[in-house]
């Protein structure tokens, strides 16, 4: 999609992110937070792309040493905003490519936001990042989405999200197979307005997922189909993957 870079998901969203998700992903988020504080021991994390602070804030509060990377100026100005997100260090910039000083015993990117980045080669290069900043020993977790293009025709998707008297919300999606990429728009017709939020994704497979992670020199530890680590199955529509950095 044409223009749309690292900074532009948070730039189009920062004012409605918060409440699109807050009712839905209020049991999520618990039991994400859970599996990632007992996956860290108590110790020092990285969130990449860390937002508004949706899992950091909660996890900060346990006691770990939570730091961020985001490239979205305005989305760390909301994180600010909270109840301690001014202790939060976050470094501006690329997952792919910025660096934060010192390693962490865990690192994570969670609700399919691996997927921002819209290229196989910058997906590679942040499992590469990921791993200079991890200890001996330390973990990478994954959550994202099991692709599924089974309500596709011709590679063409329209899902309507709500139908009002004066209002509607859908959804227009064109999937790309050979480039494994899906652009969106989010379109809110109203009376008096049209409103479209775009969205670019470049999609990788659980396999695929695993082969970038031997190529940043981790290996898979767990595969799990959520955060209650219940087993990930061929019917599975989400998948949350424990990755581990050799001790030696």
């Amino acid at each position: 999609m044409e223009g749309y870079g690292t900074t532009t998901y948070g730039e189009l969203n920062v004012e409605r992110y918060d409440a699109m998700y807050q009712e839905s992903m209020q049991t999520e988020t618990q039991a994400c937070v859970e599996a990632l504080a007992e996956l860290a021991g108590g110790e020092r994390v990285l969130e990449l792309a860390i937002g508004t602070g949706r899992v950091a804030l909660p996890l900060a509060a346990l006691g770990l040493s939570v730091h961020g990377v985001e490239a979205s100026i305005a989305m760390v100005a909301e994180l600010r905003k909270k109840r301690g997100g001014d202790a939060i260090p976050v470094e501006i910039g690329d997952m792919a490519e910025t660096s934060v000083e010192g390693t962490f015993d865990l690192v994570y990117i969670v609700f399919n936001t691996i997927f921002n980045l819209t290229t196989q080669e910058a997906q590679v290069r942040c499992f590469q990042n990921v791993s200079r900043h991890l200890k001996a020993g330390g973990l990478f977790v994954v959550e994202t989405v099991v692709p599924d293009f089974s309500e596709y025709v011709d590679g063409q998707r329209m899902k309507g999200s709500w139908a009002e008297m004066h209002s509607a919300r859908f959804e227009i999606s064109i999937h790309d197979r050979i480039a494994q990429t899906v652009a969106f728009q989010r379109v809110v017709i109203s009376d008096d307005s049209t409103e479209m939020v775009p969205h670019f994704m470049r999609y990788a497979w659980p396999s695929e997922l695993d082969l970038m992670a031997q190529l940043a020199g981790l290996e898979r530890r767990e595969r799990w189909a959520w955060w209650d680590k219940s087993p990930f199955t061929t019917t599975s529509k989400s998948h949350v993957t424990v990755y581990a950095k050799s001790a030696t």
